[in-house]
């Protein structure tokens, strides 16, 4: 019986250890936002270099949004928007859009949003 026991408790904190990085780690999140080396960049720019402290993206998760603008032009998704600025702005390549690196920035950047409207 305690054998069953641990299992089933081992099971219950790897699910729930799994559904906690599903969305994104809003702390890895900020790293990669930060880090110049994102992807594989020689450039030495990190998405930070270009959205000081997130300038800019504020409404990037809005509710009902459909497109997203980049330094390209206009995207369909945020994470084309996001890969986009990675591929042509950072000088690395695109991130898998399910990779959890790719869930992490947009956990920070829906974070940027709540911020914005607690002013």
């Amino acid at each position: 019986m305690k054998i069953i026991f641990r299992l089933l408790l081992i099971t219950a904190v790897i699910v729930l250890s799994a559904s906690a990085f599903a969305e994104g780690d809003l702390k890895r999140g900020k790293i990669l936002f930060n880090d110049p080396k994102l992807s594989g960049s020689s450039f030495g720019v990190s998405c930070n270099a270009c959205h000081p402290r997130g300038k800019g993206l504020e409404h990037a998760c809005s509710v009902g949004k459909t497109t997203w603008s980049s330094c390209s032009g206009e995207r369909n998704s945020l994470e084309d928007a996001i890969n986009t600025c990675i591929l042509t702005a950072n000088k690395g390549r695109p991130l898998d859009p399910q990779s959890q690196e790719m869930k992490d920035l947009i956990a920070y950047i829906k974070s940027l949003a709540k911020k914005e409207d607690k002013k």
